[in-house]
């Protein structure tokens, strides 16, 4: 099969909205997991065990399973129990939901570095617990896991194909149906891992560009 330039122009514009679509799912997505990982992690260092065991089985149990089979459950199950969602909703929040235990370790791993002095320090100043962690244990434990955080916004742009599987337009989804319309393939899929590659890079530079600003003595 030759390649077309003619056809790789005719469906650029139409993979084009595909990969904002993509972009949204991703992006929105990665909110709720970076929101929905520290609140996972808060819960876990809670001494209440009504908030820390369901949390931690929660984290467990959502790493442990695929996420196509939690897309699955979420596109198919929840309205069995008469919650109906859009299939983009459900892939954000199916994304968000299998990040976030992800993230939530990460955060639990930079919060177990800040020093225990900082934490003794804090008590002594009679702060309560959310003063704690908003104004001395958080500004600390943030900066040093942001590399890693940031690899997993890389992993769902990625794994954000498998929306396609519950009917979601995204990039990889509408590739799929211009190449079975035109017997064409080549041109869109490889459109498809261009655009993955340059979001890696943009994501990874805008990554590394945050790295630096909020640690700026290792970039040193």
């Amino acid at each position: 099969m030759i390649w077309d330039w003619s056809y790789a122009w005719e469906v650029l514009p139409v993979l084009g909205d595909a990969a904002i679509v993509t972009i949204k799912a991703t992006v929105v997505g990665y909110l709720f997991a970076l929101v929905g990982g520290l609140i996972l992690a808060l819960m876990r260092r809670s001494p209440t065990r009504a908030l820390a065991w369901p949390a931690a089985f929660l984290v467990e149990f959502v790493r442990s399973t695929p996420l196509l089979v939690q897309l699955f459950f979420l596109f198919f199950g929840l309205p069995e129990l008469g919650i109906r969602l859009s299939p983009f909703a459900t892939g954000v929040v199916g994304l968000g939901l299998h990040f976030s235990t992800y993230t939530s370790e990460v955060y639990r791993s930079g919060i177990d570095g800040v020093a225990r002095g900082q934490w003794e320090g804090a008590k002594a100043l009679n702060f309560s617990t959310y003063r704690c962690y908003r104004a001395v244990v958080l500004p600390q434990a943030i900066p040093p896991i942001v590399p890693v955080l940031g690899n997993y916004l890389l992993t769902m742009f990625k794994d954000s194909t498998l929306l396609s599987a519950i009917a979601v337009m995204e990039l990889l989804q509408v590739a799929k149906i211009l190449g079975s319309d035109t017997f064409r393939y080549m041109e869109p899929l490889t459109i498809v891992g261009v655009f993955f590659i340059v979001m890696s890079v943009v994501s990874a530079t805008g990554i590394s560009w945050l790295e630096r600003k909020l640690n700026p003595r290792r970039s040193a």
